[in-house]
């Protein structure tokens, strides 16, 4: 009973904490891809210390929140399509064998939800007539795009590496003062 107890305060608290971030990028100009990225890290411990399940059950509440509360529809785009799913999903990629194969499944699964992404806001809001106004850079623009996508991509992967660390090794013992749960 305790256990699921614990899995309905942390999430609210955790889902709360995620809402609040997105709200703010209707407020602040500059965090229309920041707010995403860090309500997505948040949700890193509820992944350690409440499984993916409930992390999953988290990320959707925050999704369907955010698509209807945040005044920015991109940030709330960009924790819907990417970031919101990634803090998640990273945990099971990362026990792929060898290096290379799980960094190009990473790579597929980044490009697979930002072109899908694309589409879906192209074909639904009418963004794909933005790229013909460029005229014959408009054919080169998407790929420029969607290659330094990929470099921060990497980077931001490498920070959720760095996160995790953070929260296990530094944040768990000194304030939750148990290994696991």
């Amino acid at each position: 009973m305790k256990k699921k107890s614990t899995q309905v305060a942390m999430g609210g608290m955790f889902s709360a904490l995620c809402v609040t971030l997105m709200f703010f990028t209707g407020i602040v100009p500059f965090a229309t891809y920041a707010l995403p990225m860090l309500a997505g890290a948040f949700l890193i411990p509820i992944v350690v210390e409440l499984g993916g399940g409930t992390a999953v059950t988290v990320y959707a509440s925050v999704a369907f929140l955010s698509a209807f509360v945040v005044a920015d529809k991109e940030a709330a785009m960009l924790f819907i399509v990417f970031f919101g799913h990634y803090p998640i999903l990273r945990r099971s990629l990362e026990r792929l064998r060898p290096g290379a194969l799980r960094l190009m499944v990473k790579l597929a699964v980044f490009n697979v939800t930002v072109v899908g992404g694309f589409l879906f806001t192209a074909h639904i809001l009418g963004v794909a007539e933005i790229l013909g106004g460029f005229g014959d850079l408009g054919g080169y623009t998407m790929p420029a795009l969607l290659l330094i996508a990929n470099i921060f991509f990497l980077v931001y992967d490498r920070a959720l590496v760095r996160y995790y660390s953070l929260y296990i090794y530094r944040f768990r013992p000194r304030f939750l003062r148990r290994q696991s749960m």
